[in-house]
């Protein structure tokens, strides 16, 4: 293997761990939080800052688009999609006016599921961490709809769609 390739295999390793460090953060959040205001004004609290950091990342990310670009915003999303989309690998659904993706896997799951956090917990963490989602494209006005993991939901993650808002 070059030094090239080891490289790259240890800085995927230490980004998958540093993603997996962001769901331990959330975890924790969620505990101190609702210790401290309740388990439904700590999951309001959380979403409402992770959707407004969504929202800030679209200001850049997402500013030349608009409300009826959902198919190029999808595309643009999955283009820096983290280790080339290792990290996040989706089934894709596209039409000109949309696009769907499943994500197959999840980091953030990943790390919840190995802290043994049990279903209940792991549905409130994947809607917490899906304000992200929700923040950032909401903010591009694009219809946008999200199903996030749930008991029974299988062992894939969220499901996204964006839609063009007049489509």
């Amino acid at each position: 293997m070059t030094e090239l390739a080891i490289r790259a295999e240890k800085l995927a390793a230490e980004l998958d761990s540093a993603f997996r460090n962001r769901a331990d953060l959330y975890r924790l959040m969620l505990e101190e939080l609702s210790a401290e205001l309740g388990e439904v004004k700590a999951e309001e609290v959380l979403v409402r800052a992770i959707e407004r950091r969504g929202r800030e990342v679209a200001e850049v990310a997402f500013a030349q688009f608009g409300p009826n670009d959902a198919r190029a915003i999808g595309e643009a999303f999955l283009a820096v999609s983290p280790d080339d989309g290792r990290m996040y690998p989706t089934d894709v659904e596209r039409s000109d006016s949309h696009i769907a993706f499943k994500v197959k896997r999840c980091p953030l799951k990943d790390a919840w599921v190995a802290a043994d956090v049990g279903d209940d917990r792991l549905a409130t963490l994947c809607r917490i961490a899906g304000a992200f989602d929700r923040g950032l494209f909401e903010a591009t006005g694009v219809r946008f709809d999200n199903v996030t993991w749930t008991p029974g939901h299988g062992t894939g993650c969220c499901h996204i769609c964006l839609t063009d808002r007049d489509a």
